[in-house]
């Protein structure tokens, strides 16, 4: 669903039914059998053990999101002990679908099975290629998918990773010595054959630049242009990923793009979960004015979170504007910081502050003990720091 401002939020329910299909509904049917239920109830619903011919699922229907619910490790679940669940992560302040998810994975952790976030499936068909690019040979998706998705492509680490509107401006942060760009060209409401062969000529010549300089580029949106031009790797917001239906993301995953992807939330997180991933953006860190959005800042503390159960490599975006805010979001595990307006005019006289500052957070990285253990829940507790990234 889009979520470009605040003014129509969905209203989250405050209660979740946990519910069986009727005897004998095929697959198929589910989604729309549980969309009624909510409809006429007003609860968030979760139709639980969908048994499959390979695995268990679980449908979610709620406000903010819907979809197939596959954990790493199949369990039984207990109507009750999830109602609560969602109850006190909606007290908390979470909205419906990341109430609900919070609580799928808690019940994972109660089991004594190890603590992962859920996979959310895109669509109505139970997808999850981020199983089958990991090890097409797990069916079942047991926890050694988990760690998979994060060295699908390239296990290098993202560090610094600028955001440039132009191939001149990507010329000037490879120049400085940036590694990991992003080419980020928004499209305007009526293109005319003057902007489309402009966007050629900016993606080409951005393409050329990155490999001649040994570096890792990324183009926003664009995806079957950045194909066509050779273009190794691409990142899509949750929206645009969505736009592209179940045959466009299918085509997308078989084209071998490397794929970055935005989240925001629980449900955003665990649907991009879904896919095999160069990464996740966990955003906006700090209050930002490069994009509009309904999204309360994510902070530290949340951002830590995401580096701890996303199972890939978690890219920090949003407000970073000084080298000590870089310092701080590497000490927290991100994998790559992201830099829009930070680098100023001149990206080779600021640069040296900002990869100085990333070895310091890396070095506290290092130090830091680890956070959690097999045990500790997702939710309350070890990681009760988690807040909601929406107003409830």
């Amino acid at each position: 669903m889009s979520l470009s401002t605040t003014d129509h939020l969905p209203t989250s329910s405050h209660r979740l039914a946990v519910v069986s299909p009727p005897a004998g509904m095929a697959l198929q049917a589910v989604p729309a059998w549980a969309a009624a239920r909510r409809q006429a109830t007003g609860d968030a619903i979760c139709v639980a053990g969908v048994v499959t011919a390979d695995r268990p699922l679980h449908w979610l229907e709620t406000a903010y999101a819907r979809g197939w619910v596959l954990l790493d490790t199949p369990i039984s679940l207990d109507g009750a002990s999830l109602q609560a669940a969602f109850a006190a992560q909606r007290a908390r302040g979470f909205v419906d679908a990341d109430a609900a998810l919070l609580a799928l994975a808690d019940a994972t952790s109660a089991a004594g099975t190890i603590n992962t976030l859920p996979r959310l499936s895109w669509g109505e068909a139970p997808d999850f290629p981020a199983l089958e690019a990991a090890d097409p040979a797990n069916a079942h998706g047991t926890t050694t998918i988990h760690t998979a998705n994060a060295a699908t492509h390239n296990p290098r680490r993202l560090d610094l990773y600028a955001i440039v509107d132009s191939a001149e401006r990507l010329q000037a942060v490879l120049g400085a010595g940036i590694k990991t760009v992003q080419v980020r060209i928004k499209r305007p409401a009526t293109p005319d054959a003057e902007w489309e062969a402009s966007l050629r000529d900016q993606l080409a010549r951005s393409i050329a630049a990155a490999e001649a300089a040994g570096a890792e580029l990324f183009v926003n949106d664009h995806a079957q242009l950045a194909a066509e031009l050779g273009a190794r790797a691409i990142h899509l917001g949750q929206e645009d990923l969505q736009a592209l239906g179940d045959e466009g993301r299918a085509r997308l995953v078989a084209s071998g793009l490397a794929l970055g992807v935005s989240s925001h939330s629980v449900w955003e997180l665990c649907r991009a979960r879904a896919l095999p991933l160069r990464y996740i953006a966990c955003g906006p860190v700090w209050a930002t004015t490069t994009k509009d959005m309904p999204w309360v800042p994510q902070g530290l503390d949340n951002l830590a979170w995401w580096c701890r159960h996303a199972g890939a490599p978690v890219v920090a975006i949003g407000g970073i504007l000084e080298p000590s805010q870089v310092e701080q979001v590497a000490a927290c595990g991100a994998d790559g910081v992201c830099l829009v307006r930070g680098l100023g005019d001149d990206p080779a006289a600021t640069l040296p502050a900002y990869a100085a500052a990333l070895q310091r957070g890396r070095e506290a990285a290092g130090r830091a003990p680890a956070a959690g253990g097999s045990g500790s829940g997702l939710g309350p507790g070890v990681d009760g720091a988690l807040h909601a990234s929406l107003p409830a």
